[in-house]
């Protein structure tokens, strides 16, 4: 299988000891390039080494995840974007609105979010969007900023028909499957059936949310072939079908082929 993990944090220090060996593993798995979304100022360079260890293999986002968002906001935002303007990156990410454990900063939140929608549209990059109890706001940002010249992903999607419903009528928009497709009481499995396999894209979210039969452990880009498992037998195809249409997915909603 050629597969693309869209969204891993492989900088971050569960993976310091044995980058090397979770590397070894993806890539026997058929996993062939993984993408590494930032979530603060203090990632970056962390960030920026992961990718200097394969170059070809790893691919790196910018941004400033929406639980970052504090009183300082603007500060570390300024700090990310002039990382953005001297730096090379793909995407935008991983930015969003999360209002699920607090809403104190969730004004803050929104127009870091919008602030950071409008460097997508500048630089012409998509964007990995975090988005947990907060599908209306960020569909509203979405549209608030401009949504034909947006394009991106809805990162660890697990929610319900009308969400999905939501995400797909925005055009250029795909959704990340994760561990969550594998997890009994999710409900994902139904939901997906609503859903057209060319507007999904894998990842794993590493080192969160492993998949089954490892969860509850630190989740690796390997175990991404757990995730292709369950897609193909939600649609009825073999696992490298859904390897290559979602690996295809990716790259164009990423425009990989163009990176260098």
């Amino acid at each position: 299988m050629n597969l693309i993990d869209t969204h891993a944090h492989l900088y971050l220090p569960e993976f310091h000891a044995d980058l090397e060996d979770v590397v070894s593993r993806a890539k026997k798995a058929g996993v062939y390039k993984i993408l590494l979304p930032n979530i603060d100022t203090a990632s970056i360079e962390s960030l920026k080494q992961t990718v200097l260890f394969d170059p070809s293999f790893f691919i790196p986002m910018i941004g400033l995840h929406p639980t970052s968002v504090k009183e300082d906001w603007e500060h570390r935002l300024n700090i990310v974007y002039h990382e953005l303007k001297t730096n090379n990156y793909i995407a935008i990410g991983e930015i969003g609105i999360d209002l699920y454990w607090d809403q104190t900063f969730k004004a803050q939140q929104i127009k870091a979010f919008e602030k950071q929608l409008q460097w997508s549209i500048e630089k012409q990059l998509p964007v990995a969007i975090h988005s947990r109890n907060a599908n209306e706001e960020v569909i509203q940002s979405i549209k608030k900023v401009g949504v034909d010249s947006l394009r991106g992903v809805f990162h660890s999607f697990g929610g319900s028909r009308k969400e999905l419903k939501n995400i797909l009528e925005l055009p250029s928009f795909f959704i990340g499957i994760n561990g969550i497709i594998t997890f009994k009481n999710s409900g994902l499995s139904d939901v997906l059936r609503c859903c057209d396999i060319e507007r999904i894209v894998l990842e794993t979210d590493a080192p969160y949310l492993a998949p089954v039969p490892y969860r509850g452990k630190r989740n690796e880009p390997a175990y991404l072939t757990e995730i292709a498992k369950e897609l193909a037998a939600i649609f009825g195809m073999t696992e490298e079908e859904v390897a290559e249409i979602t690996s295809r997915n990716a790259e164009k909603v990423f425009n990989i082929s163009n990176w260098k």
